[in-house]
């Protein structure tokens, strides 16, 4: 399997672990808030680093970080015949995470959840042990455009292609049930109001975790329009926490 990026240790992707970060080419979605630009559009063209030369880093910091986060890009996007010969299926994951997990590590994924079979393997198959996923805008609301012919999912209008939100709601259920440890996140891009986030909130009550994640308007992303919106801030997201905070164990707001 190939990677395209390394973060040697962070207290960020996995709360309460310091993990070693790998990055992953290529996604199914084009959010037009994401920032990791070219991780979706031009991974083939960024430094490749093997896997060989990634398990050689996690032995070297065996008495250092507890687990490994894969994230991307999205995780679990495989292609069927992917522009890079084994660079990123779903049997190269799974062997990939089986020797990572020989080493002592944890693993956990972050994930769109729009492939809820390969999460389902992963989750059967005792391979991951902590998940986030990205809920990106409400499950039921369509856009607030003025002519009703030419609304769409308000999802379809954050990740920029057609999606199939019963297979998002699976891979919510799936991670409920799962008895890991997961967090559910939403980036407040400037396309959501708070009423979409009251309504994703509503969407996702009695989870264990939910993560509010404060927008950033830096130059790589997807649609660089976006940073010049108006977007809801730390302030803001405060007052929202208030009315929601009570539906979940746990809630969080991260800048």
């Amino acid at each position: 399997m190939i990677f395209y990026g390394l973060e040697k240790s962070s207290l960020i992707e996995w709360p309460g672990k310091v993990s070693a970060v790998l990055f992953v080419g290529g996604c199914n979605f084009r959010c037009q808030f994401c920032y990791n630009r070219d991780l979706v559009l031009n991974y083939f063209k960024l430094p490749k680093i093997s896997e060989e030369k990634i398990l050689r880093f996690l032995k070297s910091r065996k008495e250092l970080i507890d687990g490994v986060m894969i994230t991307g890009g999205e995780t679990l996007a495989f292609d069927e015949k992917p522009k890079i010969p084994n660079s990123k299926s779903q049997n190269s994951l799974i062997d990939f995470i089986k020797k990572v997990k020989k080493m002592g590590f944890g693993v956990g994924i972050e994930t769109n959840g729009s492939n809820p079979d390969a999460l389902q393997k992963l989750i059967e198959e005792k391979l991951i042990d902590f998940v986030a996923m990205d809920v990106k805008a409400p499950l039921g609301l369509k856009s607030q455009v003025p002519n009703p012919k030419f609304q769409i999912p308000k999802y379809e209008e954050l990740t920029g292609v057609k999606v199939d939100l019963e297979k998002i709601k699976r891979s919510i259920e799936l991670i409920k049930n799962s008895g890991l440890d997961y967090e559910f996140r939403t980036t407040v891009a400037p396309l959501l109001s708070e009423e979409d986030i009251l309504e994703i909130a509503n969407e996702l009550k009695g989870v264990k975790k939910f993560v509010l994640q404060v927008f950033r308007p830096v130059d790589t992303l997807i649609n660089p329009r976006l940073a010049k919106m108006k977007f809801l801030n730390q302030e803001d997201l405060e007052k929202i926490g208030q009315k929601i905070k009570n539906y979940f164990e746990k809630f969080e707001i991260r800048g």
